[in-house]
């Protein structure tokens, strides 16, 4: 079912959770920054690919190095956050999108317009994260 959401449409918590609307809304969002995400990780391909030519100074070796290193890591997050993406994508056409994976309770609006990909409320979140530093 395909939803066609109104100029400049924001979700609202005074409409029902996770409506046609709203599971759109996000869909929208998170394959727009899939795309980018996507673009940006080219660009640092083109980059790495771009500078193996080996630099005969060895400071400038090793800033090369470096930077590649960076840019590896950069594209390492990037495809991270993709696979997140996707895994939202599929929440999303599941049903469970914007509910907590711990509680099922609704993670919320507002948490889900910060970071599209939570799967815990914000709660839920606290308490994972007071567990791991327990455990460290």
């Amino acid at each position: 079912m395909k939803v066609n959401l109104p100029e400049g449409f924001r979700p609202s918590e005074y409409e029902p959770y996770m409506n046609p609307r709203q599971r759109e809304y996000f869909r929208q969002k998170l394959l727009l920054h899939r795309w980018q995400l996507l673009e940006e990780s080219a660009k640092i391909s083109e980059l790495l690919k771009e500078s193996r030519a080996r630099e005969s100074d060895l400071l400038d070796q090793g800033a090369l190095e470096t930077e590649q290193e960076k840019r590896l890591r950069m594209r390492i997050r990037y495809l991270t956050l993709i696979k997140r993406i996707d895994e939202a994508l599929g929440r999303i056409d599941d049903g469970t999108y914007g509910y907590c994976e711990e509680t099922g309770r609704e993670i919320g609006i507002h948490r889900l317009e910060a970071q599209p990909t939570a799967t815990l409320s914000l709660e839920a979140q606290k308490r994972h994260e007071q567990r791991g530093n327990h455990t460290r």
